[in-house]
Order: C-alpha cells, then structure tokens, then sequence
C-alpha cells in the first residue's frame, strides 16, 4: 500500500523506480567519460558506474528515509505508544521491495552488455544480505540521533555526498596507487566494501573477501541490537525529544 501510495504521487509512478537510477548514471557518464574522458571502454564503464550507483542509491535514498521516518510520524508518536524502532525499519522494508525492481534492471542492463547470471552470482545472497544489515544499522542509528538532536537531519545528506564520494562510485578502489590507503578505505568505509562486493560477483565473478563481509555483518548485527534495546528503554525520552 505505501509503495503504492508513494507511486501514485507522480504521473509516471512505479517507473521512477528505473528511470532515477539510470538517469544518475547517465549524469556520471557524461561527466567522467564524455567530458573528463577516463579512459575506459563505454561499456565497461556504464557497467561499472551502474553496479555501483544502483547500490548507492539503495543505501543512501533508505537511510534517509529511515532517519527521518520518527520525526516524520510525530503525529501518531503521541498517540499510540509503539516501539519506536518501527518506523525505520518500515521505512527499511519499503525501500527493500523498491530495490528489488531496481536491481531486476542490473541484470537486465549486465545482459544488454553480455553479461549473464552464473553460478557465481549465488554470493550475491551474503553481500545483498551484509547491505541489508549496514542499511538497517544505520538507518536506526540516524533515527536515534534525529530524535535526540533534529539538526542531524541536516548532517546526514551531508555525509551522503561524503560517501558518494570516497566509496569507489565512479573510479575503483584497487586502482588507488597507495595499496595501504586502498585496503585502509576498503576497511574503515563499510559502503566502499559492499560496492566493490558487488563489483567483484556481477562484474568479475569473483568471491568477496567472505572474512571481512562476516565481520562488517556482525559488527552491524551488535550495532542493530544495541540500538534497538536503547529505543526500547528510552522510548518515553525518544517521544517527549520528538514532540517538543
């Protein structure tokens, strides 16, 4: 119903879902390889710049949505006593079937380039699972922080311009030619990480570092819980922060 409601408030509806990202990727087309001419193979480029715009997209349209989604239900904050975790998680789930018609058009664009689901795509399912996971903890922690402190909201698309610009989105991260300052963004820059993850299964079909994929999910899973149980003991402060 939400998704519904969100498409019926334009005249092409359910089709901004595809043509956003693609129109973001034929922005950062025309500027790196039309305009600042990168180099790279036209194709190989808009793959490039595709798999990683469509993940980015993914992370930064939810947690946005996600931190601001409290705030945004004030109305129903001082009606009805819920958890408050529900509504950046809600936020989270919508976004998630969204995503899903999105990465549906990946695949569609790969094949129009000849690249073909293998039997290495199947590690899609840890990486989309570790995404998921770095978008639920950060989505929750934005909604604390926006509760506590409204200014954050202005912060957070801030940030978002920050990571569109150090996670590898438009120039990839192995060709750093510090080997020391790539691992170091690769580690320290969870959103880096999962855009190269993609990268390396659809574009190379090759496997992520499953290590570090296993720490970064369970260090999201600790920062999940930890939120969670804070909204929970401090629910009447996060509703009292919201309504005054």
């Amino acid at each position: 119903m939400l998704l519904k409601a969100d498409a019926s408030k334009f005249k092409l509806g359910v089709m901004w879902w595809f043509l956003e990202p693609l129109m973001w990727v034929g922005v950062f087309y025309i500027v790196f390889s039309l305009i600042l001419d990168n180099g790279a193979k036209s194709g190989d480029f808009i793959l490039f710049l595709a798999t990683g715009k469509f993940a980015f997209i993914w992370f930064s349209k939810t947690v946005i949505q996600a931190s601001g989604s409290i705030v945004a239900s004030q109305g129903l904050i001082g009606k009805v006593n819920m958890p408050k975790w529900i509504w950046p998680l809600s936020a989270i789930q919508e976004s998630l079937y969204r995503q899903g018609s999105v990465y549906l058009l990946l695949i569609m664009l790969l094949g129009v380039f000849g690249i073909y689901p293998s039997v290495s795509w199947f590690m899609m399912i840890p990486v989309m699972l570790g995404m998921y996971l770095l978008i639920v903890a950060c989505g929750l922690i934005g909604a604390c922080l926006v509760c506590i402190v409204r200014d954050f909201m202005k912060f957070i698309p801030l940030g978002m311009t920050f990571l569109l610009f150090t996670s590898g989105i438009f120039w990839d991260v192995h060709e750093i030619p510090n080997q020391e300052k790539a691992q170091m963004l690769l580690t320290f820059n969870p959103l880096a990480f999962m855009i190269d993850a993609h990268r390396q299964v659809l574009l190379n079909s090759a496997s992520p570092d499953m290590s570090h994929l296993l720490v970064l999910a369970l260090v999201c899973l600790a920062l999940i819980v930890l939120t969670i149980a804070y909204m929970q003991r401090y629910t009447h402060y996060l509703a009292l922060k919201v309504l005054t």
